[in-house]
């Protein structure tokens, strides 16, 4: 059985952490599968962090979920 939809439980999925000090990241309110894709300084990552209560999920920096197209991705090398 699945379990019912929480909009107050937040989740976390780290995707890149940049040399210029920036996390990328993504975020999403109830299910981990619908995110938006964020992008924050360390210390203020740190702090949404905190001040959300996020779930942490696993997947580490370079393996985001399998997703069509990022948008970063998008960006920087342009649309296939």
């Amino acid at each position: 059985m699945a379990s019912a939809f929480d909009p107050f439980r937040k989740y976390v999925r780290i995707t890149a952490e940049r040399e210029d000090g920036f996390v990328e990241f993504d975020f999403a309110l109830g299910e981990p599968e619908l995110f938006a894709e964020m992008m924050l300084t360390r210390a203020a990552f740190d702090e949404f962090c905190a001040a959300q209560d996020v779930v942490l999920l696993d997947g580490g920096a370079g393996q985001p979920p399998a997703v069509g197209a990022r948008l970063n991705e998008v960006l920087n090398r342009g649309a296939r």
